[in-house]
């Protein structure tokens, strides 16, 4: 592996081979090895601080590390679907925090870490990008002006939106200089 990027607690590794490969995942380890697109993953160092994280994108953790949920009653969680029904997103973002290293799951997307401050009043994600932020982040739900032309476009009415001082992760299907 390389580290190809590194922002707050946030680092990317890249695998240069993948040795994980299994008799239903061959074939596509096989194209993408010719086509020299490599797995990346999200490794992050943990020291009396937290990370929120896409459902479900946790491999494994070490060290003293707790998890919590953030909901805090029937009435949030339903607010936080229908905030996930509208963006695309999980309604719940875990968060991890204590001391250790958390790492992502793997994939063949292209992760970029941003610092969300310097996108002066935050950035907006469209659907399925969101993969990690420091615990200090602040979401919002953005909805944009003019309905007609988001549904049109199949953009949807609603994207997340993250802002405040500390990183970012966002998953996309392009590298960055594209």
């Amino acid at each position: 592996i390389r580290k190809i990027d590194e922002g707050g607690v946030f680092a990317v590794i890249e695998h240069q081979h993948d040795f994980s490969v299994g008799e239903y995942s061959a074939q596509t380890a096989y194209f993408m090895e010719k086509m020299n697109v490599k797995k990346r993953q999200v490794i992050c160092q943990l020291n009396n601080n937290g990370v929120k994280i896409q459902a479900g994108a946790m491999q494994w953790t070490t060290g003293n590390i707790e998890m919590d949920t953030g909901v805090t009653s029937t009435k949030d969680f339903f607010g936080k679907f229908v905030k996930s029904v509208a963006t695309g997103e999980s309604a719940v973002k875990p968060t991890y925090f204590g001391n250790g290293f958390l790492m992502l799951e793997p994939t063949y997307n292209h992760l970029f870490i941003m610092d969300v401050s310097s996108w002066g009043s935050g950035v907006v994600l469209d659907d399925g990008m969101f993969l990690a932020c420091e615990q200090q982040i602040q979401e919002r739900l953005n909805k944009r002006n003019d309905v007609a032309t988001a549904l049109l476009s199949g953009e949807g009415i609603f994207n997340l939106t993250l802002s405040g001082n500390g990183y970012c992760v966002v998953e996309s299907p392009v590298p960055k200089e594209e």
